[in-house]
């Protein structure tokens, strides 16, 4: 493991004095030097911000606390509502797990959260990350804490050539040696700024960095190097048919729920075939229809990524009256108005244009009858 070429405190003073005057205001955090914030909150930021950025989860934080203001709240929440409220967030595990631990927090330790790594990570879906960063965040523990931007900072620090993922073993044992014992919370998150604003991927801009002076790859112009990533493996592509089903009276479109278990487990979803390895023809698709009907090729398509394959998505149109929309099992709800996740947005996406012109026109039309 590279050995650090400084000792620890200068490391920690100098992050923690440039924290101080430059920390970002986030509504899950309390200004440097005062007392942690709420574990709730801490707690389910940092759920969010797993695999997601700081601008796209700060109207879904709002909306959790504003709905579910402590975590008795949301274990008594039915999972349903959870995971519609976090419909566009994507990774949608994270939300069922969310459910499952506000409910043992709640229900079996009376609302407190564990204020040690090892108590925090006996609870459904905490990892070593997120167990680290609430013990240190939250309850001021001297927890290594080891997001992406930090990995990025000490990759930098300590000029850590070995690729990742395979370095960072070396990494968590970097962040223990340079986490202080006091503001170990303060030190985790200014890390974290630090890497976000700072040392950023690209073009980091070193003439602002308070450890300049310190950092092996500076010294060595290889900063932005940095950290090495090995090289990926091409994601497969999966192929879908969406059945875009409207109501001819409103333009609703038929959606139903995921089962609850797998993949956007318990998520609205727009019908379509099973998801495979092979493009379909629209004949073929047919039998997984949610029903027969002269169903209409659309122009375009749709393309989604998901962490480990690609989906790319065709679509038919289908049209019925409101007696036929009666019978079918579902939900029929507006396209603009339905919470659900990315790729089914981009789904009903394909709709055409011209489709919902003429839903307008007719209920104008209809609107103007009745007046006269």
């Amino acid at each position: 493991m590279p050995k650090p070429r400084t000792k620890t405190p200068d490391i920690a003073s100098l992050v923690l004095d440039w924290y101080d005057r430059h920390y970002r205001k986030l509504p899950w955090r309390s200004p440097p030097g005062t007392p942690p914030p709420e574990p709730y909150g801490v707690w389910l930021s940092e759920i969010m911000l797993q695999q997601t950025t700081v601008p796209a989860v700060m109207p879904y934080f709002a909306k959790f606390l504003t709905l579910w203001p402590s975590v008795h709240d949301l274990a008594a929440a039915p999972v349903e509502d959870v995971m519609e409220a976090w419909a566009g967030l994507g990774y949608y595990a994270r939300a069922r797990n969310l459910h499952k631990c506000a409910q043992v927090v709640s229900r079996t330790l009376d609302g407190r959260f564990p204020d040690s790594e090892e108590g925090l990570l006996k609870l459904p879906g905490i990892g070593a990350y997120t167990a680290a960063a609430v013990a240190a965040i939250a309850f001021d523990r001297p927890a290594a804490v080891l997001d992406g931007n930090i990995e990025r900072v000490l990759s930098r620090v300590f000029a850590v050539e070995t690729p990742l993922p395979q370095s960072k073993p070396a990494l968590r044992g970097l962040a223990a040696t340079v986490t202080p014992q006091q503001r170990p919370g303060d030190f985790a998150q200014a890390m974290m700024d630090l890497g976000a604003t700072v040392c950023t991927p690209k073009s980091p801009d070193c003439l602002l960095c308070p450890l300049q002076a310190q950092c092996a790859a500076f010294s060595r112009g290889i900063a932005a190097e940095l950290p090495r990533k090995a090289a990926k493996t091409a994601r497969p592509v999966r192929h879908a048919i969406a059945f875009l089903l409207q109501r001819a009276e409103d333009g609703a479109v038929l959606l139903r729920r995921r089962p609850p278990k797998g993949l956007l487990g318990g998520m609205l979803e727009v019908p379509s075939t099973p998801w495979r390895d092979t493009p379909w023809l629209p004949g073929e698709a047919l039998p997984h229809a949610p029903l027969a009907l002269d169903w209409l090729p659309l122009n375009g398509d749709a393309a989604h990524v998901f962490t480990h394959f690609e989906l790319k998505i065709a679509a038919l149109l289908g049209r019925v009256d409101a007696r036929m929309a009666a019978g079918l099992d579902g939900l029929w709800q507006q396209p603009q108005a339905a919470a659900l996740p990315t790729v089914m947005k981009k789904m009903l996406g394909l709709l055409p244009a011209a489709e919902a012109d003429e839903i307008r026109s007719t209920k104008s039309r209809r609107a103007g009858r009745a007046r006269s």
